[in-house]
């Protein structure tokens, strides 16, 4: 492998910086040597990509508030593979999340009222800033993805008639699943495509200031496997079906769905505010024909910046990664000064976006999460193959083939100490390279 491309980042002002072999060659003589043996021909998840949300917030910030130039330059840095960081899978919510400027679902009506037969439905509200912005990532990303998942259903047909709290109630089961239907139909006809659902961002959690439901997984079984799939067929659509949409900590939930809805689910979306990514595996082991997706994380105000904040990024990513999981996607593209707008009611908001757009001055900020999902994104193209590697608590990492034959290595200095490390592959030369402590890098090797 000839050709040889780095990233590094190494504390707030250097990150996602282009370095050569020579600049990072090892100077500490007590820095330990790690050896990361990468082998190609043990393979196992194939990637969908990497990405974040256009959540009301951020579609309205990035539409609206930015300059013309300004959000054209951004989506160019988020998208294009060559000029930007190349970004692939988009998680969008179907209605208000607790990231929206107000409380709204696709068939929102006056109390007491109902429309069975969905009358009423309709995407306009995403018509003016998610849709736009989601065609022009298409157009700068032909291979980006696009997911579904919805808060709330609309409130009539929850048990506490309102986009907050309760659940859906059993008569409507079906009449929701044609909402489903109605929303991809809405969404293919402005060209694009939806990829993958799920029935219930966050099953488990009922917050009681933004929209949510709880649904157990009996009840997500029953809708998805007697009503979700039959209306998915029915309207020959092959939109994938994930379950579950919430962390790691409970893992027995997608093993009930997965055991109950059997062949109309077709895989597991996880969140990382609770348990350990290996839960990724555990579930995979069971039922190694269901996909794994990793469909949100935000990083916010609570970790402090570079060390922790990025730290948790790299470190969380290549376990995620190394769980099975074919996408890692972030939360808000973008977020306010306040780390708004968020729905009224919601209060102090810790989140952090992609990037932040400041309402008040219109400045546009790249944050450590940008670069952080640029190690990954940048050189782990769509449709990667991962590959075996060497990795430990020290030096973590995790690799891929990508369709063009190059090796795409992405590794994180866990340590407090400068380490040594030696990327090797089968029938190659090592290449030997210092890591300072906390460190990350990404290493392309290609055949010229």
């Amino acid at each position: 492998m000839s050709n040889i491309t780095i990233y590094q980042s190494n504390g707030e002002e250097q990150l996602f910086v282009k370095k050569t072999k020579e600049q990072l060659a090892p100077v500490s003589p007590e820095a330990q040597q790690h050896t990361i043996v990468i082998d190609e021909e043990q393979t196992f998840q194939e990637m969908d990509g990497f990405g974040a949300s256009f959540t009301d917030s951020a579609a309205y910030l990035i539409h609206q508030v930015l300059e013309t130039e300004q959000r054209s330059e951004l989506m160019t840095q988020l998208f294009d593979a060559n000029e930007g960081i190349g970004l692939s899978v988009l998680r969008q919510p179907m209605g208000a999340s607790d990231y929206a400027r107000d409380f709204y679902s696709y068939n929102d009506l006056p109390e007491g009222q109902s429309d069975e037969e969905l009358k009423q439905f309709s995407i306009a509200h995403d018509e003016d800033d998610m849709i736009p912005l989601l065609q022009e990532a298409l157009r700068l990303n032909p291979d980006v993805k696009l997911m579904g998942s919805p808060w709330s259903p609309p409130g009539w047909m929850k048990t506490s008639g309102s986009m907050i709290g309760g659940e859906l109630k059993p008569e409507y089961y079906s009449v929701y699943a044609n909402y489903f239907v109605r929303y991809i139909q809405g969404y293919a006809s402005h060209g694009l495509p939806i990829y993958a659902v799920t029935p219930q961002n966050e099953a488990l959690y009922s917050p009681g200031h933004y929209p949510g439901m709880i649904m157990l997984p009996e009840a997500q079984s029953e809708f998805i496997k007697n009503h979700l799939k039959p209306q998915f067929v029915k309207n020959r659509i092959n939109t994938k079906i994930l379950c579950y949409d919430h962390n790691w900590d409970k893992p027995d939930y997608p093993m009930t769905v997965f055991e109950q809805a059997e062949d109309a689910v077709d895989g597991v979306a996880w969140h990382w505010y609770g348990g350990k990514p290996s839960a990724q595996s555990d579930v995979f082991e069971a039922f190694p024909g269901k996909e794994v997706h990793f469909t949100e994380g935000s990083g916010g105000e609570w970790i402090p910046p570079f060390e922790q904040a990025f730290s948790n990024v790299m470190r969380t990513g290549i376990e995620i990664l190394r769980n099975h999981s074919k996408s890692y996607v972030l939360w808000n593209m973008a977020l306010d000064e306040k780390n708004g707008p968020t729905v009224p009611g919601f209060g102090k908001s810790t989140c952090r976006g992609i990037v932040t757009v400041n309402q008040q001055t219109k400045e546009l900020t790249y944050t450590l999460d940008y670069y952080a999902l640029a190690h990954f994104s940048k050189c782990v193209r769509p449709k990667a193959l991962r590959v075996a590697s060497t990795s430990n608590d020290l030096i973590r990492s995790v690799a891929f083939k990508n369709t063009d034959g190059s090796i795409a290595a992405v590794l994180f200095n866990d340590s407090e100490a400068p380490e040594s490390v030696a990327i090797q592959l089968r029938g190659e030369e090592a290449l030997q390279l210092e890591m300072p402590a906390k460190s990350a890098l990404t290493v392309m090797l290609a055949n010229s």
